[in-house]
């Protein structure tokens, strides 16, 4: 691409599109948390790219991810939110100071999603209290549905009436091995005679694997030999001391990877899936309304 003009300058709007499409890993996706359409969407970036003179994603069937040019302005643009954000409660948000936010988030959602994602909202949001609860996906829609929380974040496709599900952040799910372990996988097919560990039932994450199984061709039900554990940690404690493979979010391995406790076993298939917000029937207010909006324009940076 072309140097951008000297001069040129950048409608904050299309940071803000860029961010989106950022977090969900794809033009679809950010379509519809934006209410726009997908060429809509596609013209914003290109639009970006040429104020810029700089491709800022890779397009493949599978998504977007950032060049590094993109990933260098993720930087600039979250920062450039954060001010925004710090500007409008420090100037005219004074009525709204204070409050609590509570989040209902499945377990992989609320260890490595949400952490982070709750830090840049306090350094906002300096006197807001801050409660997560903890459950899998059936026990946080129903939380939401019943009013006990205003908002949730879920792994699974697990759907309930009362509540709308709206995409978030995209994710993959892989099969980890101790590092030591000595299985031979190199098949959906070999995982028939591979003890796998399982989350327990009613867990986004499991649901989507077992679905994933059964469309690649590999087993579809559980045998004697597999271990059900109720926990990520669990799963990857049982992983790493050898007692089978374990599918789990790519956001809950870096550490582990990085320290070589585990290592990822590379398939003939892909798993991946959405998280996804759970919303009330009637709509967010007060503080759930504002750190929604937040979250969308600022979301975790892509693993």
């Amino acid at each position: 691409m072309a140097n951008p003009p000297a001069g040129a300058s950048i409608d904050p709007g299309l940071l803000e599109t860029f961010l989106v499409v950022l977090g969900a890993g794809r033009i679809s996706a950010a379509a519809k948390v934006l209410h726009l359409s997908q060429p809509a969407v596609t013209a914003q970036i290109r639009k970006l790219e040429d104020a810029l003179g700089a491709a800022l994603f890779t397009r493949s069937v599978s998504g977007v991810v950032p060049t590094a040019r993109g990933a260098r302005l993720a930087d600039y643009a979250r920062s450039i939110q954060r001010l925004l954000e710090e500007a409008v409660a420090e100037v005219g948000g004074r009525a709204e100071a204070g409050g609590e936010l509570l989040v209902a988030a499945s377990t992989t959602v609320a260890a490595h999603v949400l952490p982070p994602l709750l830090a840049q909202f306090r350094h906002v949001h300096r006197d807001v209290s801050l409660r997560v609860r903890v459950g899998n996906t059936d026990e946080v829609l129903d939380q939401v549905r019943t009013g006990q929380a205003p908002l949730g974040i879920v792994e699974g496709h697990a759907r309930v009436a009362g509540v709308h599900l709206e995409p978030f952040l995209d994710d993959e799910i892989v099969a980890v091995v101790g590092r030591d372990a000595s299985f031979p996988i190199r098949a959906a097919r070999d995982l028939a005679e591979v003890p796998i560990l399982w989350r327990e039932a009613g867990s986004g994450t499991r649901s989507v694997v077992e679905r994933a199984l059964a469309r690649a061709g590999a087993r579809k039900r559980s045998t004697a030999r597999d271990v059900e554990l109720g926990s990520t940690e669990a799963i990857l404690s049982g992983a790493m001391a050898g007692l089978g493979v374990a599918f789990v979010s790519r956001w809950s391995i870096r550490a582990h990877l990085a320290a070589g406790l585990v290592r990822v076993v590379n398939l003939d298939f892909t798993v991946r899936r959405t998280f996804r917000w759970a919303l009330p029937a009637g709509g967010l207010q007060g503080t759930a309304a504002r750190f929604h909006s937040f979250a969308q324009r600022s979301p975790p940076a892509p693993v």
